[in-house]
């Protein structure tokens, strides 16, 4: 039998949670992040867990997941905004100073990339997730 997901929309506050992360540039800088991203996507932001603050959503199988998020987690911003986007790796060397997983971008801080790129790494994301899963 299998689990249900952690990663699911809580209802919890998003304000709340960006309130309380403690590094006080890490919750300036996803405070922006967050405006950033809903610019971008159109969407409102939610909560996916307890920890991942999440724009649209999209089904694979029964489970549903944000088109885009992130985490501010300790030590870096997470970014769910990798996909397998035409010239997303060619945006990624325009980005700045981040660290990039199968899935995910690290950044240390906002100030460390380029945010004209992160916005259109957003938006190419965005485009290709909702014309392959929407």
């Amino acid at each position: 039998m299998s689990k249900a997901p952690k990663t699911t929309p809580t209802g919890a506050s998003v304000a709340a949670f960006l309130n309380g992360v403690e590094d006080p540039q890490q919750r300036k800088d996803a405070k922006t992040l967050a405006k950033l991203m809903a610019e971008v996507s159109g969407e409102k932001s939610m909560m996916w867990g307890p920890s991942i603050v999440g724009y649209g959503s999209y089904k694979v199988s029964a489970n549903a997941w944000p088109l885009i998020g992130f985490s501010p987690r300790k030590g870096a911003l997470v970014l769910y905004a990798k996909s397998g986007a035409p010239g997303v790796e060619a945006l990624l060397k325009k980005l700045g100073k981040h660290k990039a997983g199968q899935g995910c971008i690290y950044i240390k801080t906002l100030s460390d990339v380029d945010e004209g790129a992160l916005r259109v790494l957003i938006a190419a994301t965005l485009k290709y997730m909702r014309g392959k899963y929407l």
